[in-house]
């Protein structure tokens, strides 16, 4: 081989690696292009700025400070019924009832509201088939105040069951109702701000709450029995007793697992006032001294404070009753021993 094709392929091979070495260099150097999602610019709404719910509000609502704000809205949309802010007071519209349904974000109009002291305000703030109910409470009772319109409160009856026998009548404390709304304390229905911007507590003597017609009866009957204190409840749901509701109907479990029906489930109880099934707290359970249980007529016995109106039998040897001869001599004391059964006249001797 001559030396000028020698020549000639070691040029050709020369001139190839070059050209690899500077392709790979380009694509070394060069960076694979990153998808960047390019955020989507906001959107200047030119418009004035209207009055929207912050969350659904459903009829007969009792609206707080959180329940409304101020939006910026198009121009072009604003209606005259809508709310302008600089032509609206917010903290005016506090305590106002919904009369139609408003859905979250959608601007609240004149006509879906109800203000105290309009016609048909507290009928509108009732749900279908409640009643309104006022009943009195004392400063002691009431929460010192910190109970507002749209709270759940429970109502614990305390009284007094005179009975027979000797020593105090039974002390008595039962919760006979559960989860009523307040609509109105003292005959307001909106919660007072001071100057500072927070909510002023004071003291009040009446409080209207939403019931059905039963639980409007009981708590007429309530009234005539013993006192009433208000209990407030808590925001949060209570398991036990959306187990109870479900176990006695109150509340239909919805088939299948649609969480829109889970939903409605929860807001029906959530709303639903509850009465019966009364927990009870006795003298007994705070002092010994105390009885449990209302103290027994015409014993000849003493009854005891603290384990109830008389002592029970021991054993079976000594078993009493009262009982009555039918024939005018008044009652009698039968006493049993064993297979031995005396009657002896009240009062006498065995």
């Amino acid at each position: 081989m001559d030396s000028r094709k020698v020549l000639l392929m070691v040029g050709a091979l020369i001139v190839a690696g070059l050209t690899a070495f500077f392709a790979r260099a380009l694509l070394v150097g060069s960076a694979a292009p990153q998808a960047s999602a390019l955020a989507p610019a906001a959107v200047a709404v030119d418009g004035p700025m209207v009055l929207v719910a912050t969350r659904a509000l459903p009829v007969g609502t009792i609206l707080d400070a959180t329940a409304l704000k101020f939006q910026p809205w198009p121009k072009e949309l604003v209606d005259n019924a809508y709310f302008i802010q600089g032509h609206a007071d917010l903290h005016s519209l506090q305590g106002t009832v919904v009369r139609n349904a408003i859905t979250a974000g959608q601007p609240v109009t004149q006509g879906a509201l109800v203000k105290p002291g309009d016609r048909g305000f507290l009928a509108a703030a009732l749900g279908p088939g409640m009643r309104a109910v006022t009943f009195p409470v004392s400063a002691q009772s009431s929460v010192a105040g910190f109970v507002f319109p749209g709270d759940r409160i429970d109502l614990v009856l305390t009284q007094s069951v005179p009975g027979g026998g000797d020593g105090p009548p039974l002390k008595a404390s039962e919760t006979v109702m559960r989860n009523l709304r307040v609509l109105a304390t003292d005959q307001r229905t909106d919660n007072t701000v001071g100057e500072d911007g927070k909510t002023k507590v004071s003291t009040f003597g009446t409080v209207t709450v939403e019931a059905t017609p039963k639980i409007a009866e009981d708590l007429a009957v309530a009234q005539t029995i013993g006192s009433l204190s208000v209990s407030l409840r808590s925001i949060a749901d209570n398991p036990g007793e959306l187990e109870s509701a479900i176990a006695s109907g109150a509340v239909k479990v919805p088939d299948g697992t649609d969480p829109k029906a889970e939903k409605a489930m929860m807001i029906q109880l959530g709303r639903q006032p509850q009465a019966g099934s009364a927990s009870v707290s006795t003298g007994a359970d705070v002092s010994r001294f105390q009885r449990s249980t209302v103290p027994a007529r015409g014993g000849s016995g003493t009854p005891m404070g603290g384990g109830g109106a008389m002592p029970p039998p021991m054993g079976g040897a000594h078993a009493g009753s009262i009982a009555s001869d039918g024939v005018g001599h008044g009652p009698t004391v039968r006493i049993a021993r064993g297979n031995s059964v005396t009657e002896v006249p009240v009062g006498g001797t065995n």
